[in-house]
C-alpha cells in the first residue's frame, strides 16, 4: 500500500522498534500489535482504513524484522516487552485512543492494559487469550494442552534453524494447520505468493526473537506433574483490565478455541465480545473488513 510509511523509533531504554504507520502525526493514536510468526505488515489494510481519522502505528515487536533483537531469553520476559509498548505510546503522545492486538501482541496488550491503563482509552483484542484464562485452560483442559503443544517445540534450542530450513517449510503449516488455507472457510486461500514474500522478508531477519517469547513465558503446556505451571498463580490485581475492552474471536481457531472466552468477564468488567463463526486464528488476513468494523464498534463506544 503506497500510503504506508516506515520508520525506526528509538526508545529511551535502548530498544529500537521498526514501525509501519499511516495518517497524520498528532491525530488520535491507534496502535496495532502483531503476533507470531507475523510482522507489522499484517495490519497494513487497517492502517490505511483508519488513516483519514487517526495516526495509526504498527511496530514490529522486539525480536522481529528490523527491531532490536537481544540474544538473551530474559530480554523477552513480559515486563520488558510491555515496557517497549508503553514507551512507544509515550513517545507518540502518551495515550492511545485504542490498542489493537492479536496473538502475542494481544498477550502484551492484556498486560499493558492491566498495568498501565492510563496509556490507552480502549483495548481491542483479536484471538489472544487473557493470561488468567489461558493459565486455567493449560492447567485444567487436556484439549488446550494438546492444541498448544507446538509451543514446546518453539522452545527448543534448534527451533529457529529448523523453522528456516527449505524456504521455511515448517512455518507455512502454522497457517495451514489453523485452517487459513481451507477453501471451504471464509477467507481461505489468503496466503498467496505476494503475502508469502512479505513473510519471507520478515523471517529472513531471524526467528530467534520470536521463539524467545515462548522460551521466556511460563504459560505453555506443562512438561510433567512437577511443572511450575501447575502451581503458578496470577494475582487478580495484576491481570484485571478495567479499560473498555472489545474482544473479537474467530471461532474456528484450532490453537485458541472459544473456551478461552469462558469466565473472561471476571477479569474484564467492561467487556464486549464478537464471535466470528468460521474465522480462524488468522482472521486479520481472512476478514480485514470485519476486523475494521469491529474496531469501529469499539471506537464508537465509551472510553476511559
Amino acid at each position: 500500500m503506497n500510503d504506508i510509511e516506515t520508520f525506526d523509533l528509538a526508545l529511551p531504554h535502548g530498544i529500537t522498534l521498526s514501525c509501519r504507520a499511516a495518517g497524520t502525526p498528532g491525530a488520535p493514536l491507534l496502535v496495532f500489535l502483531h503476533g507470531f510468526p507475523e510482522g507489522a505488515f499484517v495490519w497494513d489494510a487497517l492502517l490505511a482504513h483508519f488513516a483519514p481519522r487517526f495516526r495509526c502505528v504498527a511496530p514490529n515487536l522486539r525480536g522481529y524484522e528490523r527491531s532490536s533483537a537481544p540474544a538473551e531469553v530474559e530480554a523477552y520476559r513480559a515486563k520488558h516487552l510491555v515496557a517497549d509498548i508503553a514507551a512507544l505510546i509515550e513517545s507518540l503522545g502518551g495515550r492511545a485512543a485504542a490498542l489493537v492486538a492479536h496473538d502475542w501482541g494481544g498477550a502484551l496488550a492484556w498486560a499493558l492494559a492491566a498495568q498501565h491503563p492510563q496509556r490507552i482509552e480502549r483495548l481491542v483484542i483479536v484471538n489472544a487469550p487473557h493470561p488468567a484464562i489461558f493459565l486455567r485452560e493449560l492447567r485444567d483442559n487436556p484439549a488446550q494442552r494438546s492444541a498448544s503443544g507446538y509451543m514446546n517445540f518453539l522452545c527448543r534450542p534448534d527451533a529457529p534453524a529448523l523453522l528456516a530450513e527449505n524456504d521455511f517449510e515448517r512455518l507455512w503449516p502454522f497457517f495451514e494447520r489453523m485452517g487459513a488455507l481451507d477453501a471451504a472457510r471464509p477467507g481461505g486461500g489468503w496466503l498467496n505468493e505476494a503475502v508469502r514474500a512479505q513473510y519471507r522478508a520478515v523471517w529472513r531477519h531471524g526467528l530467534a526473537g520470536g521463539c524467545n517469547y515462548y522460551r521466556a513465558s511460563p504459560l505453555r503446556p506443562p512438561a510433567g506433574p512437577d511443572d511450575p505451571l501447575r502451581t503458578l498463580e496470577l494475582p487478580a490485581a495484576m491481570v484485571t483490565v478495567r479499560v473498555p475492552t472489545h474482544v473479537v474471536w474467530g471461532e474456528a481457531d484450532l490453537a485458541l478455541p472459544p473456551a478461552l472466552l469462558d469466565g473472561l468477564d471476571a477479569f474484564v468488567p467492561r467487556l464486549t465480545v464478537s464471535r466470528v463463526s468460521g474465522a480462524t486464528h488468522w482472521i486479520v488476513h481472512e476478514q480485514p473488513a470485519r476486523v475494521a468494523a469491529e474496531i469501529e464498534r469499539a471506537l464508537a463506544g465509551p472510553a476511559v
